[in-house]
């Protein structure tokens, strides 16, 4: 079945479309990782974007009920070079093109993605419209659709992807995967704002013996602190970070009070709750294989990445230093306050399937929470 995907410059790709036809507008960004499309499509955090994968042949593995990241697919749109014609695994349920029909989803497979990829390299991220069947067939309605579609900078989508209501995480991971911790969840509790958490951070909290309470983004300071927490968690999520200025003025209440650890956009909140700035990127981080250094330890960790924002260098962040740095472009991965006990990173320690070089984070947060110390990472 025919099917395009239209960028707003006007550069148009052809390919075979899978999933369920139709259109859908979304930025189009690309991800590195060899392994894990499945956590890709179910990361809120590519909530209103379109993913292409940089590997070559996708879908070989189908799709399980263990390792989603969310209840639903969240991507726009899946673009693919190959898409596997076997699918072969012991966990397997479905496969990939069964899993987006499911859901609603459109993908496009037999796309030149190698020229994709570096066009969004040359020109960055930007606007794009996918279509699937019949309505696939104008090249320049759909690049009209693209121009005229969401753009990402000054754009709230954490209102789209946050829980309703407050719930208490008590799962725990496979231990054939995780070795070494899966404690007892009923140590002290924390809570964990949702801006569009992956449910892998809640399991490697809960492993390490925390009691874990989620809550709607638009919780109010007041609210969380009159659970009395032990620490405070921030996670990820999509779109631009100074939108959601709830969140910012909310966490800046926080500082000082309760330990406070951030991933991702929760990294980006925090800062802008120190005073500092975020700044849109050319093509973003996505990707397993990040290089990222620990300015603490001197210790270089391969990491997980999925953002198109980050902290602005030389912001004044009202004491912070900086932890945690990219070694492909010096972007700022990391930040900690001794004095007002915060702490985050832009990168994802809880990455599924990996790597694991950085759950060392996790271990230092619930150090921290555990003792009733504020500080930043040691």
């Amino acid at each position: 079945m025919q099917g395009l995907l239209a960028l707003e410059d006007g550069r148009v790709f052809a390919g075979k479309g899978f999933g369920v036809e139709g259109v859908e507008t979304g930025e189009l960004v690309f991800n590195t990782s060899m392994t894990g499309y499945q956590e890709i499509l179910t990361d809120p955090s590519y909530h209103k974007q379109i993913v292409t994968m940089t590997v070559a042949h996708v879908g070989n593995t189908g799709v399980n009920l263990e390792d989603v990241e969310s209840e639903r697919v969240w991507v726009s749109g899946f673009v693919v070079r190959s898409l596997s014609p076997v699918v072969s695994n012991w966990r397997s349920r479905a496969s990939l093109d069964d899993y987006l029909k499911s859901n609603g989803k459109i993908g496009l497979s037999e796309v030149a993605t190698r020229a994709l990829v570096r066009h969004i390299r040359d020109r960055g991220v930007m606007r794009a419209a996918i279509g699937h069947g019949e309505a696939a067939i104008d090249a320049a309605a759909l690049v009209e659709m693209a121009r005229n579609s969401l753009d990402m900078s000054g754009a709230n989508l954490v209102d789209d992807v946050t829980s309703v209501e407050p719930y208490n995480w008590t799962e725990r991971s496979d231990a054939q995967w995780y070795r070494g911790h899966h404690d007892d969840a009923s140590g002290p509790l924390i809570v964990a704002y949702d801006l569009g958490i992956k449910r892998n951070i809640l399991r490697m909290l809960t492993d390490r013996g925390l009691r874990v309470r989620v809550v709607p983004a638009q919780t109010t300071s007041d609210e969380v602190l009159a659970l009395h927490p032990a620490g405070v968690f921030l996670s990820n999520g999509p779109g631009d970070p100074a939108a959601v200025t709830y969140m910012i003025d909310g966490v800046r209440d926080l500082l000082g009070k309760v330990p406070v650890f951030g991933i991702c956009l929760g990294h980006q909140i925090l800062a802008l709750s120190l005073g500092g700035k975020t700044e849109k990127m050319r093509f973003g981080h996505r990707g397993g294989n990040q290089p990222v250094k620990n300015l603490l330890t001197g210790v270089v960790e391969i990491s997980s990445h999925n953002h198109g924002f980050a902290v602005s260098e030389g912001s004044d962040l009202s004491g912070a230093e900086v932890t945690h740095v990219n070694l492909n472009d010096n972007t700022i991965e990391g930040l900690r306050h001794v004095g007002l006990g915060a702490f985050s990173v832009q990168y994802h320690p809880e990455a599924a399937p990996g790597p694991h070089d950085s759950l060392y984070l996790f271990d230092e947060f619930v150090e921290r929470v555990k003792s009733g110390v504020q500080q930043g990472v040691e």
